[in-house]
This record gives C-alpha cells, structure tokens and sequence, in this order.
C-alpha cells in the first residue's frame, strides 16, 4: 500500500553566470524525501486553446484558472499522481528553469498573524505545474508565483529556484502571504539547506522582489524593529538545536567546497546566503557539492565508525529521489539529472527540448522493476551500502565511465546540432542523443549491479571454509 509522500528535505544551490567555469546560469536541488519513491522524466509538449484550463491540487484543495497556452517544458513527475504531481525541477522552450521546493520552516511569531493555509494554499507539488509553462523570464516566474502566494495563500513556507540565460533567482515563502525573492549577483553562488536564508532586504534595488506590504505587516505586528535593516531570515526564519545539526552543517560543506579559503565552523548561524567562489565553478563542482556527504571530513556517513551515530545530517542521503542541475547558456540549456542518490548515481545531461522520453525513464513504481532508470541506479546503491569500503571502487569506476560516455555523446550531439539547421531533424537528433545517453548510463549501471550481486555471493554468514583433507 502507497503512503502520502511528506514534504521534501532537500538541499539546494544556484550559480550566477560569471561565477561559472562556462559562463551558464545553473541552478539545483537534490529532491530528498523517500528511499523508495521512483521519478520519471517528462517532456511536455506546447499545447495552445486549452479550454477550461484548472488545475485542481490532489493534495489539497488549492485550485487555480491557468492560461490557455502553455510552453513546453521538461520536468520530473512522480510515478503516481494520487498524491499530487510533484514535477519539481524543468527547463521550457523560453529558456527558464524552475525547481521547486526547498522545503523551510517559519517562526511561531510570524505564523501567528499570517497562518499557512494548508488547506487551499499553494504547496510544492503544484508549483511547476502551475508556473514554469507560462512564463518567459526568471523574474517572471517570480512575480508569478508571488502573485499567486498573495491570492490564494501558502501551504507551506518554501525556496524556489529560478534561472534563465542572465539570471539565477531565490525566492522564499515566510508566511501564508508573504514572500522575498533575490538576485543571485553574477559573481557569487548560494548553498541553501532547509532553512529561510535571505538575510537583509533592500527595498530600493532591483535585485530583490517581494510581497506587497510586507514592511508595513511587519512592522504593524511587531516582529521587527522599524529603524534596523530588515532582515528575513532573522524575522521570519527559525534558530533552533535542529538546524544545528540538520541544516546548516550542509551549507557550511557547500561553502567549504567552493570556498575553501574562508574558514567557518559546521554549526554557525551566520553564515551567509551569498558567497564568491575562490576559482570558476564548473558543473562537475556543482555536482559535487549536490553528491556530497562529508566525505573526507569526521562527518562521512560511510565511514563505519559513524554508523547509526551521524553528527550532521548530509546533502546526499539516501531518500534523495533524483538531483537535477538546470543549466543555462545562449542558446545552450542542460538538464542534468542523476536518479536516485546523486553520490552513488550519474548525471545524464539530457536536451529538455526532446519531444520523445528514453524508454527507462519513463517507467518505475513503489516496488523495484527492472525496466525503470530510477530502480537500475537505486539498485545499485543499495548493493554498494552493504559495504561501502569494499564497493565503492567498483561504483566510483562506474561512474567516471558513465560520466564521461554520456559527456562525449552529447558533445558529438551539440556539433551535430550546430550545423543542422531545420528543426524536424534538429529534434531528430535531441531524441536520439537522449535516448543514446540514457541507454549508456543504464547499460553501465546494470553492469555494475551484475559484478555486485555476483561478488557478494560469498558474503553470506552461511559460508564456511571446508578443510581439504576432509
């Protein structure tokens, strides 16, 4: 029997274009919420006429009158709709990424004069569905959703992540109606963990976006003193023994990785929402901070001295259903997707324009199937979990494999692309460089699991060592 799927715990990172090796916009997010909770990929086609288009929430009772045309756009949906779609993460045709959400949480102070509505607001679930195929810019989607948090309400406090070709956005949910968004500047990134992190708020620059009258709510409740900079995260956010060891040691490693030159400790509360890089990140870095989990640090969940006593709890888990990293560049867009546990997945970088989804990856239920991408990744982690120390060379070698076949093919594709020029054949060749990709992967990965389940045959506690001369 299927159980409601919660609200997802998940670790987030967005990149400002000259703060990357490529000069890309990318944002990204590990969606985390069950060991066995499958995800498909999904291309959706530009539809125009729609008639009586409503979206009616499964997971409430949130309801909402959308556009009569919708842009087509990657995303990826639960296997089952029964609880709500949850398509979380996507690109569409107007070159605007959306992944949503970063699951946080309010104070009591502020939830006491604007409440969640739980039972019609807008949640997680709805989010891309209702706002990714209708808008053409990042702020665009920010204004959208804000528009929608201030008419219908919030179900839950949330971050959400938008790009574009220019910019890369963060946007927070603090109360039922209330809202901030900011510009990640060019040069500088953000690693965001559970938690509200949007500090001061300047109400005066264009890189900030917020709810209408929130000032005056503030102030008109006393929740924040008039004359000190306004602080979101200090007015709506919560600082408790939790986030100690549950969020914000993930962006204390986020930060170590990208900036090692700055020293600061796994449980200050102070640490900053925007960070510089010390060199370019590149999508391999942004990866690695997604598939981390303290490794080579005390903290490492693998090292058998921390089983069943973790100090923090780490960005790549085990009930990360899929990591996906939305990159955008000129007329270039990448959705990366890693199913499963990034850590012990790889990322395709699959073409979000495709009109055709690989065969694997569209399949895939609660219980194991062999036909499914996100069970042919997750089966080969839960082979390595038996013992990490012993299997892990064999995933790491897997990996840089997988890594660099599915890397070459889409770079022998984009050369294809860029001299083909009629789009029948340009699609063509997105759909088979998808299905190309995601085949190798697959293939790579099922090889694995054979090596796996064919080694660990001798590791029963019923093996016993015969003495030859009996």
């Amino acid at each position: 029997m299927t159980t409601k799927i919660e609200r997802s715990s998940c670790t987030s990172i967005l990149i400002g274009k000259n703060a990357s090796l490529s000069g890309s916009v990318i944002i990204g997010r590990n969606e985390d919420a069950k060991t066995a909770w499958p995800k498909h990929l999904a291309f959706n086609q530009h539809e125009t006429g729609l008639k009586n288009n409503i979206f009616k929430s499964k997971d409430n009772k949130f309801e909402i009158k959308l556009p009569n045309e919708k842009y087509s756009y990657s995303s990826t949906p639960e296997w089952t709709d029964k609880y709500g779609v949850f398509e979380e993460d996507g690109i569409n045709e107007y070159h605007v990424a959306m992944s949503a959400t970063e699951s946080a949480y309010a104070n009591s102070r502020v939830l006491a004069v604007d409440p969640f509505d739980e039972e019609k607001g807008i949640l997680e679930e709805a989010m891309v569905t209702v706002v990714l195929p209708y808008i053409k810019s990042a702020r665009e989607g920010v204004k959208r959703l804000g528009e929608i948090v201030e008419k219908h309400g919030a179900a839950e406090a949330d971050g959400i992540l938008f790009g574009d070709r220019d910019e890369a956005w963060y946007m927070e949910i603090g109360s039922g109606h209330h809202w901030v968004a900011q510009r990640i500047p060019d040069d500088s990134y953000t690693v965001v963990a559970n938690q509200l992190a949007i500090q001061e708020i300047n109400f005066f620059s264009d890189d900030f976006m917020y709810s209408k009258n929130i000032k005056k709510f503030v102030a008109e409740n006393h929740l924040w003193p008039e004359d000190v900079p306004f602080n979101f995260r200090e007015i709506f956010g919560t600082h408790d023994d939790s986030d100690l060891h549950y969020n914000t040691p993930r962006v204390w490693i986020g930060q170590k990785l990208l900036t090692p030159s700055v020293k600061q400790e796994p449980q200050n509360f102070d640490l900053p929402f925007i960070r510089k890089p010390d060199k370019p990140i590149s999508i391999q870095d942004a990866q690695a901070v997604l598939s981390n989990h303290y490794q080579n640090t005390p903290y490492d969940l693998t090292n058998p001295k921390n089983k069943d006593n973790a100090t923090f709890r780490p960005i790549s888990v085990a009930t990360t259903q899929e990591s996906h990293l939305l990159e955008l560049n000129g007329d270039k867009m990448v959705h990366w997707l890693a199913m499963g546990v990034a850590a012990q997945s790889v990322y395709v970088p699959f073409y979000p324009q495709g009109t055709k989804v690989p065969s694997s990856y569209k399949y895939g239920k609660e219980t194991y199937t062999t036909n499914s991408a996100y069970w042919v990744f997750k089966l080969a982690s839960t082979l390595v979990d038996r013992d990490w120390s012993k299997y892990g060379t064999a995933l790491g070698n897997a990996q840089t494999e997988a890594r660099d076949q599915v890397m070459r093919i889409r770079a022998q594709y984009d050369q294809k692309l860029a001299k083909e020029k009629a789009q029948d054949k340009r699609i063509n060749l997105i759909n088979k460089a998808n299905e190309k990709m995601a085949k190798t992967a697959t293939d790579i990965f099922r090889k694995l699991s054979a090596k796996l389940i064919t080694e660990q045959t001798g590791d029963s506690p019923l093996r016993f060592k015969m003495d030859p001369n009996l």
